[in-house]
């Protein structure tokens, strides 16, 4: 079973940056692509952005230009660097990895999960 570990979370003032890392415990691992979500509280766990095996990235409008996933293949490891953060980017975020040939945006199609992470952003 793949666990996947995610660090990085705090708080941090709006227009600040942090970034999250996601660590897969096996390897090798080779999803198809891995993912960011979020949830906040009382809210539905939101696709935040996507990495697929190719290197290709895809994000949610509300982040586009503002966050960027990257990767390293050989540490088994994703980033989410996310810059010019707003009190609205609070949130638990996951890291998801997914083994399906079509690129999702939906939760119930990744195969596994990180515990979690919290981003506090402060006005």
């Amino acid at each position: 079973q793949v666990q996947l570990v995610e660090s990085g979370g705090g708080l941090v003032q709006a227009g600040g940056s942090l970034r999250l890392s996601c660590a897969a415990s096996r390897r090798p691992f080779s999803p198809t692509g891995m993912a960011w979500f979020r949830q906040a509280p009382g809210k539905e766990r939101d696709f935040v952005g996507i990495r697929t095996s190719s290197g290709r990235t895809v994000y949610a409008d509300s982040v586009k230009g503002r966050f960027t996933i990257s990767g390293d293949n050989a540490k088994n490891t994703v980033y989410l660097q996310m810059n010019s953060l707003k009190p609205e980017d609070t949130a638990v975020y996951h890291c998801a990895a997914t083994n399906r040939v079509v690129l999702t945006t939906t939760p119930n199609e990744y195969d596994y999960w990180g515990q979690g992470t919290q981003v506090t952003v402060s006005s």
